[in-house]
């Protein structure tokens, strides 16, 4: 089993490869080749930065958006995105201006607004993941965040508490994003990729 961890500039590569390994992953490739995604068992979409940027840096890929069309959304490979990852899932993102997602799932990332003024922003450090819906991912637990941009919109399946409801996961069919980081979420994110590694959606 192939997984394409997709290196477009823009993601904690090294430490999710070394999460994926310790989770039971034995052939993780990094990359950053169009034809290796789209023969890819699984797919991993990381992200850390602004919105915009890394959709930009997506697109500025060859190939690399039309290869996840046609192995995930075609094909139906299991796909986890991860933290920008999970929002470039969306219709659009309002970071810095409007910016057009890879539009999977509808929705819109959006700033964090506390209704807690004093609540602190970015929602960084460990805060409960909560399944809304039954998932075979997501399970309740705690997991680490660092984000201010959150996803609103459907197929939410957990959610969390920052003075205020904050999407934690959304999921439907072989898709799933995660605004919390597995790979620096110990024993709880190592067990969400040791899952993810054998779902069969």
């Amino acid at each position: 089993m192939t997984l394409a961890l997709i290196d477009y500039g823009a993601g904690n590569l090294h430490s999710v490869a070394n999460a994926l390994k310790a989770a039971g992953a034995s052939d993780v490739l990094i990359t950053a080749d169009a034809d290796a995604v789209a023969t890819a068992d699984r797919i991993v979409l990381p992200g850390v930065g602004a919105f915009g940027t890394c959709a930009a840096a997506l697109r500025a890929v060859p190939g690399m958006v039309e290869a996840l069309e046609q192995r995930v959304r075609r094909e139906g490979v299991p796909f986890l995105g991860i933290c920008v990852g999970m929002q470039l899932m969306a219709e659009t993102g309002e970071e810095l201006g409007t910016h057009a997602g890879l539009g999977w799932v509808r929705g819109t990332v959006r700033h964090l607004t506390p209704a807690d003024t004093s609540a602190k922003v970015p929602h960084m450090g460990w805060n409960d993941v909560v399944p809304s819906v039954a998932h075979p991912l997501i399970v309740p637990g705690e997991a680490y965040f660092l984000h201010s941009y959150a996803f609103e919109g459907d197929d939410v399946i957990a959610g969390t508490n920052h003075a205020g409801p904050v999407t934690a996961a959304i999921g439907r069919d072989n898709l799933l994003g995660v605004q919390f980081h597995p790979e620096k979420s110990q024993r709880y994110g190592l067990d969400l990729l040791t899952r993810f590694l054998s779902w069969k959606p």
